[in-house]
């Protein structure tokens, strides 16, 4: 008998790179290069494929990227973040299998563009105030909801983060800390949804001592990147994402 996971070398073309940038996305880039991940291995398998198979290693990351900065999280952000984001991750699994996976990639797209475009466009004063916690919510709970379809929870959260000017570490572990619950939070949903099936969780361990190595890459460009670069390097993975999902919310 053989072991039931994908042997289509296409698949791990597409999948290698994709699990190294969500590896690296534990850095704090998540906004950007991390929630690429599903899109790019759409291109090999669906949607909700390509989010089942990358649980366990989401899972891993997770823990290794919480073990690296767990000096750092803001908890008293994270108190106001997390309920917010569960909220969304319950209706992403109550709307699950009526959604079109095309209308929620074009949508978290233009969300993304039009995030960037108002801050490349209208770039914000350096005394000016943060965003209202009710935006906060409303971006928070969209979070959750586009991480439970297809793990692009970033662009929402980081459209309300970023401009709270946290240090990068500070942001990385706030980040990290975020999408630990949210991410442990889909499992139950995703096995009612019949989605962690024997060949999918097969698939993903053979991805997984891929995580380690994309997390320790992370870990080390944001503990030594500027904060200047950092955010540059965030706004060009967000740009690629937008991008990206628009695209295949049109094709």
């Amino acid at each position: 008998m053989s072991f039931p996971l994908i042997t289509d070398p296409y698949f791990y073309a597409v999948a290698v790179p994709a699990v190294l940038m969500l590896g690296v996305s534990k850095s704090g880039f998540g906004a950007g290069f991390g929630s690429l991940a599903v899109p790019v291995m759409a291109l090999a398998v669906t949607v909700p494929q390509a989010a089942a198979i990358l649980m366990p290693v989401l899972l891993l990351m997770d823990l290794l990227g919480l073990a690296a900065f767990r000096r750092d999280f803001d908890f008293k952000f994270l108190k106001f973040l997390v309920p917010f984001g569960l909220v969304g991750t319950l209706v992403g699994a109550l709307l699950f299998k009526v959604l079109d996976a095309k209308v929620v990639a074009a949508l978290v797209g233009i969300f993304t563009l039009l995030f960037l475009a108002q801050r490349l466009l209208f770039p914000p004063r350096p005394d000016s105030p943060p965003p209202p916690r009710w935006l906060g919510a409303i971006l928070t709970v969209t979070s959750g909801f586009t991480s439970f379809v297809s793990h692009a929870g970033g662009p929402p959260l980081s459209a309300y983060v970023i401009p709270m000017r946290l240090s990068p570490v500070k942001f990385t572990a706030t980040m990290a800390a975020f999408f630990f619950v949210i991410n442990l939070s889909k499992w139950i949903p995703y096995a009612w949804l019949g989605l962690l099936d024997l060949r999918n969780m097969a698939t993903s361990l053979a991805l997984l001592p891929l995580a380690p190595l994309g997390v320790w890459m992370g870990v080390r460009m944001a503990r030594s990147i500027s904060p200047v670069l950092f955010y540059r390097l965030l706004y060009v993975g967000m740009l690629l994402t937008g991008c990206k999902l628009l695209w295949d919310g049109f094709h």
